[in-house]
């Protein structure tokens, strides 16, 4: 079983803090940082102030993260190996992508909501106000339920108890969004 959570918010909100606690706290997980894939120096834009725009979507080479993405999802095994992550026996068919970057849902294959919701991508808003801590547990919950959901829905029929269906229901990818009336703090 394959999982992808996508963690954007603000610059300096706690995105990597909270990549990180998952990191450790999940099994067979691997993370894609989008600040990883910046351009290199002399191909960004200088603006009107004279300062490289290193904070706008075309600073970043999206395609090529997407890529890396691509990459993960054939086989989350090699990746994992190649990033120095060991995949764990006892959970070695779950495997776990944190995707976190500031411009994630500025990318128009991540941007609308309800197109991403119509593929079957859960959109999880969270509340910027809750502590680090809240938003770990509330974020590692919510993960841990959809990995249990998930194996319940591989399980033969007989032996699963009914659950409803529909976008967002399934197994797959889910992402993490700040709450738009609330601060951008993951």
């Amino acid at each position: 079983m394959k999982l992808i959570v996508g963690i954007g918010g603000m610059t300096n909100g706690g995105k990597t803090t909270l990549t990180n606690s998952l990191l450790r706290a999940l099994p067979n997980c691997c993370v894609i940082h989008q600040d990883d894939f910046f351009k290199p120096q002399d191909q960004i834009a200088v603006g009107e102030d004279g300062f490289k725009q290193w904070d706008v979507l075309e600073s970043l080479d999206m395609e090529a993260m997407l890529d890396t993405v691509q990459a993960w999802l054939s086989s989350p095994q090699k990746f994992a190996r190649a990033h120095g992550v060991s995949v764990q026996p006892e959970a070695s068919d779950t495997h776990i992508l944190l995707l976190e970057g500031f411009l994630l849902y500025s990318y128009k294959p991540l941007k609308y909501r309800q197109e991403m919701e119509a593929n079957g991508v859960e959109v999880v808003y969270l509340d910027g106000t809750k502590s680090r801590e809240e938003l770990f547990r509330e974020v590692l919950e919510d993960i841990q339920n959809s990995l249990l959901n998930c194996s319940q829905e591989s399980a033969p029929s007989s032996a699963r108890p009914a659950r409803p269906q529909g976008p967002g229901r399934g197994c797959g990818h889910r992402t993490a969004r700040p709450a738009a009336s609330q601060p951008d703090i993951v």
